[in-house]
């Protein structure tokens, strides 16, 4: 019997991207509400019910909402709100760092969010092997497109042609932060400087590095190595031949894209490095991430149906 599949937010961004690449998918059943139905607590626990697994593409409340209407059920959660990315007994959706054996045996599973995604893969590996300290003050500066915004941000982008960046997360609270702190084991919070530029997706997340203050000797050379070595034999991740590399650029029209290129840039002297993370944040960063989960979850090869 094939997977019931139940996708409560279909409507919004990332809920339409998932519906229209799981269509047409025969290892999986979808379970559609009418626009009625949608707005009909009764029914979406009928189907939270149902459904073996089911993608939760809403708000951050609504998000806990939903599980609390799905109590006494065996259904199994991707959520790719925020709600749960820190909570106790979700696993984080992020097998390359948790492990594949993680997800596929999950109930809960909580979606990385975009920028997190570039940056955990970046320095969590590295912070784990001793490569990089848990106690720097790290920073992040990242660019993502419009659509990562939802529909008011996109509508903005698209109402006013002259807008060409906007920077936002003044206040230093950004609720990406705890998650990047918490996954990456982290002493300290990271200073968090998002950005959103005139294309509808992709992004570029940067960690900027003074390798001669820190401890050691460490060379960008032995970081990029390092990060070859732990995703080795990934068909997701890949790590950048550097030398090759003049410029990275981000086109209003940039391709839909499920992978996730690394990068790690430094000077002659070796006292300065620059990891960047390229990927998409409608595919790795959400949608793609989702179904990556799925696959795993319903033991399927972990890339079907991906874009890479």
């Amino acid at each position: 019997m094939k997977p019931q599949i139940f996708i409560d937010g279909a409507a919004g961004t990332t809920g339409i991207e998932i519906h229209q690449r799981l269509a047409n998918r025969g290892e999986f059943d979808l379970i559609i509400l009418s626009d009625a139905e949608r707005k009909d607590e009764a029914a979406r626990k009928a189907a939270l019910h149902e459904a073996d697994i089911a993608i939760l593409c809403l708000p951050d409340e609504a998000s806990r909402q939903a599980v609390a209407l799905a109590q006494g059920s065996d259904t199994r959660f991707i959520d790719a709100s925020s709600a749960h990315r820190i909570a106790p007994g979700w696993t984080y959706g992020f097998p390359e760092l948790v492990g594949h054996d993680a997800v596929a045996s999950a109930q809960y599973v909580s979606n990385p969010g975009c920028y997190p995604t570039g940056f955990l893969a970046l320095v969590a590996p590295l912070v784990k092997a001793g490569l990089l300290p848990a106690d720097w003050p790290y920073t992040v500066n990242a660019v993502s497109g419009y659509s990562g915004g939802g529909k008011a941000l996109i509508k903005r982008f698209q109402d006013e042609p002259d807008l060409g960046f906007r920077t936002y997360g003044l206040d230093l609270a950004h609720k990406h932060r705890p998650e990047m702190k918490l996954h990456a084991g982290l002493k300290h919070g990271v200073i968090f400087a998002p950005s959103v530029v005139r294309a509808y997706r992709g992004m570029v997340v940067e960690v900027p590095l003074h390798l001669g203050a820190m401890d050691g000797d460490l060379t960008p050379d032995q970081l990029r190595a390092a990060l070859q070595d732990y995703y080795a034999g990934s068909s997701i991740v890949t790590i950048n031949d550097d030398a090759k590399i003049t410029e990275l650029v981000l086109r209003e029209d940039e391709p839909a894209y499920d992978g996730l290129k690394l990068s790690v840039f430094g000077n002659d002297g070796g006292y300065h490095a620059r990891l960047i993370a390229r990927l998409d944040n409608l595919g790795k960063g959400a949608s793609g991430a989702a179904i990556q989960n799925l696959n795993i979850m319903c033991g399927l090869g972990e890339s079907t149906g991906l874009r890479l």
